[in-house]
């Protein structure tokens, strides 16, 4: 099964990173928004290929993460997965950000991420890092890039 490493990057004023995918017809999800990501190489970590499609979509060093969920995906995206979650912190300004693979960034709130228009299964699994967080504040708040 393909295992995936994702990273939920969020600033200071709760505002979740995504990056709009391109509009092409032979990807998965075209147009659809996602979170910075991708799959692990034979031979990584799901950490080390966290930090390296960090560097590859962002240009950035990416240093302190947390680890989040391990969801397994059987249906709902295009093909079966594992795809290990992580979150951290990003205080760049949107204009500052430099997306290396897609379209463009945005950071979205939390108001506006029931709305966004998602790759696959992202949306329930932002939505769950959400609802966890406004529980639990101080739990989510370790990690700082």
């Amino acid at each position: 099964m393909k295992e995936i490493a994702a990273i939920i990057l969020e600033n200071d004023k709760g505002e979740i990173l995504l990056y709009l995918r391109d509009n092409k017809p032979d990807i998965p999800f075209p147009d659809h928004w996602d979170l910075i990501g991708g799959h692990v190489e034979e031979g990584e970590t799901p950490e080390e290929a966290l930090v390296r499609e960090v560097k590859e979509e962002l240009d950035i060093d990416l240093k302190d993460y947390t680890f989040y969920k391990t969801y397994v995906c059987m249906k709902g995206d295009a093909y079966e997965n594992i795809k290990y979650v992580y979150y951290g912190k990003i205080n760049l300004p949107i204009e500052e950000v430099t997306l290396l693979e897609g379209v463009r960034p945005q950071y979205f709130s939390r108001e506006e991420i029931p709305n966004v228009k998602f790759a696959n299964i992202l949306k329930s699994i932002v939505m769950e890092y959400i609802d966890e967080n406004e529980m639990n504040p101080e739990k989510l708040k370790e990690s700082v890039l």
